[in-house]
């Protein structure tokens, strides 16, 4: 087992800052992310240098089997690593609504389209509608108008006032403000527009009390983004952190996303922060309060005035598929008052994701939370499980 003093899970912007401010201090630095390289979605497909860490990609933290030690499985192998400080940058994934056609083949998550495009898909020439909710419905048009789709439009389901509010309080980021005046110059954008039913080549959208089809090759939709906190889950029971972004667990810090959406910036500045206080240079990480003071008001601009409306949680009928994995409809998950019971009874959550998509939609939908977090954190191998001697939940 290879021993590290700071290991960071999680290779986009608040990790690959915190791997940085570390390895600065002179920590011997691991980083573990699950894609192919380093960068995350931001710097995906673009060259990433961590010159003073080892880097560990295609890898996979599945379980915590005790203090100081991960196991990480990557497509052919599994191994452990060991720890004197662990930073957790795991970020956030989509979130999705279930509304009728959202799992038909041309409906696409619009970061996850995102990505197939920046890792080669074609797009030249096809039309595209962008809907849900946040800031990255704008970038992702523009990064798919780059590449040759024609972008129809923008639709964001928040309402036209509480957009131009977070468009004044961009005033406080100047860049950040003409950056969302260059995007939204180029893109068709409407608000208190969402979409309410999807069929091949077509998606509906409603606004105010107007319903009309729009033609579509790909359909990029997305309402927000959903921490990934079930690894601080397991290791620190939670993602809150103090002020040197450290956990509820001695020596586990936590930065970027996984503590609360509010962009890379602040996903950045909090890297830096659990990296230097990961290092024991909890000074040079104080330095840094002020800087995330001012990007963490940005965060809070950003939730207030794109909070999901409640017409939303009506998109689902009855026959709606909810669950993917598992094809648990809306219709029987409507009589359990939680996880647990709908579990128990549809196995709804259960199925290769673990809950990752049905459980952010339930959450909005029907005030439902994941209840635990048990290793292995993602499917594993049964080679993975056999590498503790007690198993992958440590002592016994």
């Amino acid at each position: 087992m290879d021993e590290f003093g700071v290991v960071v899970a999680g290779a986009g912007p608040a990790g690959l800052a915190a791997a940085r401010a570390a390895a600065e201090c002179g920590a011997a630095v691991a980083v573990v992310d699950d894609n192919p390289a380093p960068g995350g979605q931001i710097w995906r497909g673009q060259a990433v240098e961590l010159p003073r860490a080892k880097v560990i990609c295609g890898a996979r933290v599945v379980a915590a089997p005790a203090a100081g030690r991960l196991t990480l499985e990557t497509y052919d192998a599994a191994f452990e690593v060991g720890y004197r400080a662990l930073v957790l940058a795991t970020g956030a994934r989509e979130r999705f609504l279930p509304f009728p056609g959202w799992t038909l083949p041309h409906v696409a998550g619009a970061g996850g389209l995102q990505a197939l495009v920046k890792s080669g898909t074609p797009i030249v020439g096809k039309r595209v509608v962008v809907a849900g909710s946040g800031p990255l419905l704008v970038a992702v048009a523009d990064c798919l108008r780059q590449n040759g789709a024609q972008v129809a439009l923008v639709a964001e389901q928040a309402d036209g006032a509480a957009v131009r509010r977070f468009a004044l309080a961009l005033a406080r980021h100047p860049g950040k403000l003409v950056q969302a005046a260059r995007l939204r110059a180029r893109v068709r954008y409407m608000t208190g527009c969402w979409p309410v039913a999807a069929e091949p080549g077509a998606v509906t959208l409603r606004r105010g009390g107007r319903t009309w089809t729009e033609r579509c090759d790909y359909l990029a939709c997305g309402f927000g983004l959903v921490p990934n906190t079930e690894l601080a889950t397991l290791v620190a029971g939670g993602a809150e952190v103090d002020e040197l972004q450290q956990t509820r667990v001695a020596g586990v810090y936590a930065a970027g996303e996984v503590t609360g959406i509010g962009g890379l910036e602040l996903s950045q500045v909090e890297g830096e922060i659990a990296g230097y206080a990961a290092a024991g240079r909890s000074e040079r990480a104080r330095r840094l309060f002020g800087r995330r003071a001012r990007y963490a008001r940005f965060a809070q601009d950003l939730e207030r005035a794109f909070q999901l409306r409640e017409e939303l949680k009506a998109l689902a009928t009855d026959d709606t598929m909810v669950c993917r994995c598992e094809d648990v409809r809306m219709g029987r998950l409507r009589p359990y008052g939680g996880w647990r019971e709908a579990k128990l009874q549809t196995r709804c959550g259960m199925g290769a994701c673990q809950g990752r998509v049905c459980g952010g939609a339930l959450e909005f939908v029907l005030g439902w939370r994941l209840e635990s977090v048990r290793p292995p954190v993602f499917p594993a191998r049964v080679g993975t499980l056999a590498i503790s001697p007690k198993g992958l939940g440590g002592e016994m």
